[in-house]
This record gives structure tokens, C-alpha cells and sequence, in this order.
């Protein structure tokens, strides 16, 4: 029988793109042994839609037959939760969210060990892949992942604001905060800083200032959100927005809220993700597209420690009985080559050598593409406390942010939600 790809996608997410929901072709065994048919579950993204494009180049390649499953991410979730809990073989390799539920699955051993894979494969080099990435991809020493989709924190800023106030582009947070003040006193209605204000989700954003400051969430089973470099922090994110934020600004914003004030010109810094640029950068998305500048973080008294994450990766079932063939999707999915080939249609991938390659930055504002580089140098491999139960995480330590933001008393704020989330972690580590 000719190989082909099998796609299957989730009703929902058919019902916005195909009349009829299933593309039928041949199935493999989900019996116990090795099988040239592989079976792949993906999460709706951009980076699926032009990988799955290329997925009859690999089967041409092999001789293999990839029959794929795309979902939403809820979707994707509520199946992971009732067929891996299930001990289920009928997924051979699985995207997911290192950061959200890498160490659920992890500690579960629903990933299997990938670490003799990737070291014994020169060629595909796994030393090419970005530090962060591959931090939030490896567990207890173990690697259970390979990052696809990177994305770390970077400063956009108002070049034209700048240039009237005759400032330089703040290379430290102590820079930021002055410019911050100087260009909010001189433009009327203009904030000097935006940013997330939300009490969850503000902690993913906030966690560059926390470990620039020399702070952490936790340090291994211990709760450090009390710490005096986290007080620092706490202290200086929540003042930035206090002192120099929108007016009556609400405490409840996430990124689109905090976007749209910046890319409708009220507000000269705002610093978030790097994969947001596009929100601020196209001219049908913002008013002052053409005047958006790229930095990278700015450093604090512990330098420039920038989050630079993979939001997404690829990994095997333990249980599956095609593991090899799982690996080939892997390499094949992560090479150089489809990286370059991904990137260079606007996805940021993890290979440092991508980045290093003119067409792999070539979709990217060239300021925007140095910045995410130099990032990567530095950058912490994640962005919220690293546990299972992430949503409940958040909200405790997210408190002092809004305490700092209302201009409250960080530290006893900070103090509280030390021994809620001591008491959390101890929960959760029982």
C-alpha cells in the first residue's frame, strides 16, 4: 500500500475549515510492536500548519506513514489527561508545553528519556539548540523534549519619544525607570511604561525582572518569593506601573490589553514577549508601527536574565511501541533544515545556528532578531514556577505585583504569599 499522511483534526476545529471532519486513510496497528505507520499528536498552531505541509517530504524519505492528530489546546489537553493517564500506546509522539504541563508528565512518566537519543546523534547536534529551551526540556537531569517554538522577553520602545527626549535605549532597569519618568512628564497622556498588570498574568512577564533582580520563585523545594532580591523586584515592576503606567490603570490586564495601549500610542515602553512584535509592528495592528523599536532586556543588578523559553515541544510516549520511528519524526521535525524552513516563515525555533543564518531572521525586524540572539545568551529557561499545578502557582505568587502596582505594602504582601506558596509547594511534594 502507498504511504500517505492521515490527518485527523478535532470536530471543533474542523467545522472552521473542512466540510466534512475526517480525512480517512490507511490506519497502523496501535498493537505492541514496531510500526511504520506513526502517530503524531499536534496542537492547532502556525508552526503545525507549515510543518504538516512538509510531512510528505519525510515519508517520501522514510518509507514511513504519519498519520497525524491536530487539536486546540484544550482539546489537546483534555486527551492528554484521559489517554496517557490511561496508559494508552495509540500516540507515538506528542507536542506539549514544557512550562505548563512538562512537569506533570514528566513526573508521571508519560515522556520517555530522549538523553542517549540526542547525544548520539552528532549530525542533528543537540548542543545547537538554545540553553533556556533545552532547561525546560530536561527533567531531572533527563532530556524528555525537544523545543520548537521559542519565545523570550524583550524591551519594544517608541523611537520617535526617544529621540525628542534625547534619550539613549535603556541598557540597564535603572535606565528604564529614569526614561520612563523623563518621557511620561513631558507627553501629557503618555504612559512611560506598560506592561501585564493581571495577577496571573503578569507573573510570566514579571519573572525577567525577578531573576534580573537576583531573585526566583523557589529554590528547589523552598518558596523564595520573600527573598530581598524578590521584594526588589516586586517592589520595582509594581512602582514602574504605579508611578509611570497608564492612568487609573486596572489591575487586570494581560497582553492584549497591554498591546493595544502601546501600539495606540500611549505608552513609550512596553515590555512583553517577542512573539508578540507583530501585534505592534503591521500597520493594520498599531498606530506607531513605524516608530517600534527592539531591545533586549535590560539588565539589573544581577545582569540581563530574560526569560527565553520554548512554548512549545515535541516528545515520545513511554509507552509506545515505536519509539524508533518516533525519533525519526523528531530529528526530521527539528533539523536544521525545518527549523530554517519554519523560521523562515516568522515561527521562532530554538537552533542557535538558525538564528545565526541570515534567512532564518529575515522575516523578523532586524533589531527585534538581535535582540531575541542576544537574549538567548542569558536567558532563563522559564517563566513561572516550575510545579505542577501552574494556574494556582501564579495566583499566589502574582499577588505582590498587583499589591505593588495599587502601591501597597509589597513586602508584607510578599511575606503572606511566601507561606501560601510554602504551604502549596509542601502540598504538592508530599
Amino acid at each position: 500500500m502507498k504511504h500517505r499522511t492521515v490527518f485527523r483534526i478535532s470536530a471543533l476545529a474542523a467545522a472552521g475549515v473542512l466540510a466534512a471532519g475526517t480525512l480517512v486513510a490507511c490506519a497502523g496497528d496501535s498493537g505492541g510492536e514496531e510500526s511504520d505507520v506513526i502517530r503524531v499528536t499536534l496542537a492547532n498552531h502556525v508552526w503545525t500548519d507549515i510543518i504538516k505541509d512538509k510531512i510528505p517530504e519525510f515519508e517520501k524519505e522514510t518509507g514511513l506513514t504519519v498519520e497525524l492528530t491536530q487539536l486546540g489546546e484544550d482539546q489537546l489537553s483534555d486527551q492528554y489527561n484521559v489517554k496517557l493517564n490511561a496508559g494508552t500506546d495509540e500516540i507515538d509522539v506528542m507536542m506539549y508545553r514544557p512550562l505548563q504541563e512538562g512537569k506533570l508528565f514528566a513526573q508521571n512518566g508519560y515522556l520517555a528519556d530522549l538523553t542517549d537519543r540526542v547525544e548520539e546523534n552528532a549530525d542533528w547536534d543537540w548542543s545547537d539548540f538554545q540553553a533556556g529551551p533545552v532547561e525546560a526540556t530536561t527533567y531531572e537531569e533527563s532530556v524528555v523534549g525537544v523545543p520548537l517554538i521559542t519565545e523570550s522577553q524583550v524591551l519594544y520602545y517608541r523611537t520617535d519619544l526617544l529621540e525628542a527626549a534625547g534619550l539613549e535605549v535603556p541598557e540597564t532597569l535603572d535606565d528604564l525607570a529614569e526614561a520612563a519618568e523623563t518621557i511620561s512628564a513631558s507627553n501629557p497622556g503618555v504612559a512611560g511604561f506598560v506592561a501585564r498588570t493581571g495577577r496571573s498574568a503578569a507573573v510570566t512577564q514579571f519573572s525577567s525582572f525577578l531573576f534580573s533582580f537576583g531573585g526566583d520563585f523557589q529554590d528547589g523545594e523552598k518558596a523564595a518569593v520573600d527573598s530581598p532580591e524578590a521584594i526588589e523586584a516586586y517592589e520595582y515592576y509594581g512602582g514602574l506601573l504605579h508611578d509611570f503606567g497608564p492612568e487609573n490603570v486596572s489591575t487586570d490586564m494581560s497582553w492584549p490589553e497591554a498591546a493595544a495601549i502601546f501600539a495606540q500610542g500611549q505608552a513609550a515602553f512596553y515590555s512583553d514577549a517577542s512573539s508578540l512584535y507583530q501585534n505592534l509592528a503591521l500597520e493594520e495592528n498599531s498606530t506607531v508601527f513605524d516608530k517600534v523599536g527592539y531591545a533586549p532586556f535590560p539588565a539589573g543588578p544581577a545582569g540581563s536574565k530574560p526569560y527565553s523559553i520554548p512554548s512549545w515541544a515535541l516528545g515520545i510516549n513511554e509507552v509506545s511501541p515505536n519509539q524508533d520511528n518516533a525519533w525519526k519524526f523528531i530529528q526530521w521535525a527539528t533539523s536544521f533544515d525545518s527549523v530554517l524552513a519554519v523560521q523562515s516563515e516568522g515561527v521562532p525555533g530554538a537552533r542557535t545556528s538558525v538564528w545565526d543564518d541570515p534567512q532564518g531572521t529575515e522575516s523578523f525586524p532586524e533589531a527585534l532578531a538581535e535582540a531575541i540572539a542576544i537574549n538567548a545568551e542569558n536567558g532563563v529557561g522559564y517563566d513561572r514556577p516550575l510545579v505542577v499545578n501552574v494556574a494556582e502557582s501564579r495566583e499566589i505568587v502574582g499577588d505582590p505585583i498587583v499589591v505593588g502596582i495599587t502601591g501597597g505594602d509589597v513586602g508584607e504582601s510578599a511575606a503572606q504569599a511566601q507561606k501560601k506558596f510554602q504551604a502549596f509547594l509542601d502540598d504538592e511534594n508530599e
